[in-house]
């Protein structure tokens, strides 16, 4: 009971810190970007349909990180589809796995059924509401459309408002067969022997609420709840979802949330409040108005995926299609999905820290058990609860005990995720998420490694082969495991040196081998070379994102050039993120045309018309991530130096409140090519050093106007005396910028979705 307090009391100060960053960053008056006019900035980048969508991947979504509907044609029928699905819906099985008995279950879609057949539409995501909106247009006349999912209930909300020959549409529920998404025929992936599905849902009426109750073989249910409102000519479905396991509660909650709306022009504002303050938290504007769009529409869409109490994401998000990913993925998918929450200062979407700290007795539970005392793991696939149950993706758990360890031994899935947390503790330095989740969760998976770390006759600490995700063939002294070992011991000396173990995390870091290395560059691991097409970077992880390997020691150079361009060289495996991948190590290397280069190629070849992602089904990650490459283009903070625009190729470019590690608020403007100014505060009085590209000579002064005690390290490096709650404005000398940000001139494109 002690421990579950502990984390109560954490999960509730790890929200309330999310709340406090906010205040901190809206407080300043130069933090409000009073140059936007954010409705229409925004709405340069809302998605637009004038053709009728016809899958996942090129309508609408909708979402709030529990609650998603993605909206298009219904196959063959003359019917759009609005899908109802919920990221924790899931099964309860485990002894089936996480693909099939933890899977994520379908729950099912409503129809909007028009008299008349549909000739046409004309329909807006609009980014700064939250909201799609428009008209759908018939033989029998029209209907003005409106919809929502509503930022913090689990509520849809659909307003339909039809023309005269239009009165007499309907809609219609058809709740979707509770079965893993993996087990559709399409997949070829049977279910394991003795595997069913559940009972078919029941549907039945409440008074003026209809019901679909879906009953769990397992115990438990989940409940869709709709009921239809009539105002004049319009027509208003409320619709809820509601998960209960192992209890059956469900029915009378979701019942309530459709029968306790209050006025509709409340639940709007309550929902548009929520998104307008979620935007104003940063702001970014580039050139490049077709890549400005896109990572418009990632901000909205990871707010539209996650929570901070929500589930970690699954592969498509909220947004479950059939697909033979249904479940979590901890190989890569988890940390490029959240990569971007931490420049574009959202750590309240950070679900990542809140499930490790939550779920941390499932991590201890899941390792073989002669090494369970004292470590930590986590298994390729989990559920939300962070359990991956019987049968494939238990990774390396094994790893060592004949005949139970794993065909492909994926060890450092845990410590790549807990860099994630990392990232939350340097951008916010906040201490509660050092010392409460970070430093025991890497202390335990540091401690899994050093169970199989042994002593070569060189003197060498060696790993036994282990599988670096996903190059098909195990290694030993595999690249991937050999760089989280070396950045978790670096880590922890560096936040608790005076630990126990610190003695042996130094010896790893004084004697670990090193990395295999050919005339192609860094290997997958001992005797097995990089040579075959392969999307996953994850040999490269030394140079990014753990920057241990870095561009700015010459003496690096030649090896991360010749490494990343004999990977990117192999075309048939790759995917979209192996050219997000490509593009932050570029940006690494100051290279912004390069990296701009990169992204232009997974925008053309990879991302879909609603910037969905497509590999095998649907998946999420990458866009996500794409997010972050521009974010890498704009500004880098590791190694405790922040990086302005270090590699930039646009003319123009403005960026406010971008949070950095040391949790400093960051703003900048470039104008021709040149950097005018930037401007940094302060959150929690790290030391403070800055790169600059700014020529000659420059100012730093405070708020007031005062000089600013500075040391100038190197030519455009610059050491600022920068007290907690200080900042610092830098620009030329003998200039006298204006510090507003507002959007750059950007060259013309088509939107997103079906124009």
């Amino acid at each position: 009971m002690a421990d579950l307090n502990r984390r109560t009391i954490l999960s509730g100060a790890l929200a309330g810190f999310a709340g406090a960053a906010f205040t901190q960053a809206q407080s300043p008056a130069w933090a409000q970007s009073a140059g936007v006019d954010w409705a229409r900035f925004l709405a340069g980048s809302d998605l637009i349909w004038r053709r009728v969508p016809k899958t996942w991947y090129d309508g609408p979504f909708l979402g709030n990180g529990f609650l998603g509907s993605g909206i298009y044609a219904e196959p063959g029928r003359n019917a759009i589809r609005f899908n109802v699905q919920h990221s924790q819906v899931q099964d309860h099985r485990p002894e089936f796995g996480s693909l099939f008995g933890l899977a994520r279950l379908p729950i099912g879609y409503f129809t909007l059924e028009p008299v008349g057949t549909i000739t046409a539409l004309d329909w807006r995501l609009d980014l700064w509401n939250a909201e799609l909106r428009g008209t759908l247009t018939t033989s029998a006349g029209s209907m003005g459309i409106r919809a929502v999912v509503h930022s913090v209930r689990s509520l849809l909300v659909v307003e339909v408002t039809p023309s005269a020959g239009e009165r007499a549409f309907r809609w219609a529920f058809h709740p979707a067969r509770a079965v893993s998404p993996r087990a559709d025929p399409v997949f070829g992936k049977p279910p394991p022997a003795g595997y069913t599905e559940n009972p078919p849902a029941q549907l039945h009426s409440s008074g003026d609420v209809e019901l679909a109750v879906q009953p769990l073989l397992a115990g438990g249910e989940h409940v869709t709840a709709w009921r239809e409102v009539t105002r004049g000519s319009t027509r208003t479905l409320y619709t809820s979802v509601v998960w209960s396991h192992p209890s059956k509660t469900a029915v009378a909650s979701a019942r309530r949330a459709v029968r306790t709306v209050g006025p509709l022009s409340s639940l709007v504002r309550e929902h548009q409040d929520w998104w307008h303050d979620y935007y104003r938290r940063s702001f970014m504007s580039i050139s490049d108005s077709r890549l400005q769009s896109f990572y418009w529409i990632q901000l909205y869409k990871v707010a539209a995926a996650a929570r901070g109490g929500a589930p970690v994401m699954a592969t498509c998000g909220p947004w479950l299609e059939p697909t033979p990913w249904p479940a979590t993925w901890w190989n890569l998918n988890v940390q490029l999905e959240y990569w971007l929450i931490h420049g574009s200062n959202h750590l309240e979407l950070d679900a990542v820290t809140y499930a490790l700290d939550r779920f941390r007795q499932n991590l201890r539970d899941q390792v073989a058990a002669p090494y369970r005392a004292g470590s930590y793991g986590i298994p390729r696939t989990t559920d939300m609860n962070l359990l991956n149950g019987a049968g494939a993706g238990t990774s390396g758990f094994a790893l060592g005990i004949p005949g139970q360890a794993s065909p492909t031994p994926e060890v450092g899935n845990l410590t790549w995720a807990l860099h994630n947390v990392w990232l939350s503790y340097r951008h916010t330095m906040d201490q509660r998420i050092l010392y409460d989740v970070l430093l025991p969760l890497l202390r335990g998976a540091i401690n899994y490694y050093l169970h199989f770390l042994t002593r070569g006759s060189d003197g060498k600490l060696h790993l036994p082969f282990t599988f670096s995700p996903e190059y098909g063939e195990n290694a030993a002294d595999c690249t991937y495991d050999l760089a989280l070992i070396r950045w978790g011991c670096a880590t922890l000396l560096a936040t608790a040196p005076h630990d126990p173990l610190a003695a042996r995390w130094r010896d790893v870091l004084a004697t670990l081998t090193p990395y295999a290395v050919d005339a192609n560059g860094y290997m997958i691991g001992a005797g097995v070379p990089f040579a075959k097409s392969h999307r996953h970077y994850s040999h490269l992880l030394q140079v990014y994102p753990l920057y241990e390997v870095t561009w700015e020691k010459p003496e690096n150079r030649a090896l991360i050039e010749k490494s990343l361009n004999h990977w990117i060289s192999f075309e048939g495996a790759l995917q979209g993120y192996s050219f997000t991948g490509a593009a932050s190590i570029s940006a690494q290397m100051l290279r912004g045309a390069k990296a701009a280069f990169y992204l232009g190629e997974l925008l053309r070849r990879f991302v879909q018309p609603n910037t969905m992602y497509k590999e095998s089904g649907p998946v999420i990650e990458t866009p996500l991530s794409a997010a972050q490459s521009v974010h890498d283009m704009l500004c880098q903070s590791w190694g405790d130096v922040i990086r302005v625009l270090p590699a930039v190729p646009w003319p123009d470019v403005a960026i406010g409140n971008f949070r950095t590690q040391g949790a400093f608020l960051l703003s900048a403007s470039r104008v021709g090519g040149r950097t005018r100014w930037l401007r940094v505060r302060s959150e929690a009085g790290a030391p403070c050093v800055i790169r600059h590209d700014i020529a000659g000579d420059v100012v730093v002064r405070d708020s007031s106007g005062r000089d600013l005690p500075h040391r100038l390290v190197s030519p455009g490096r610059v050491e600022i005396g920068l007290a907690r709650g200080g900042e610092a404005f830098v620009h030329p000398a003998g200039d006298r910028p204006d510090f507003s940000v507002s959007p750059v001139p950007g060259d013309s494109s088509a939107p997103w979705g079906l124009p």
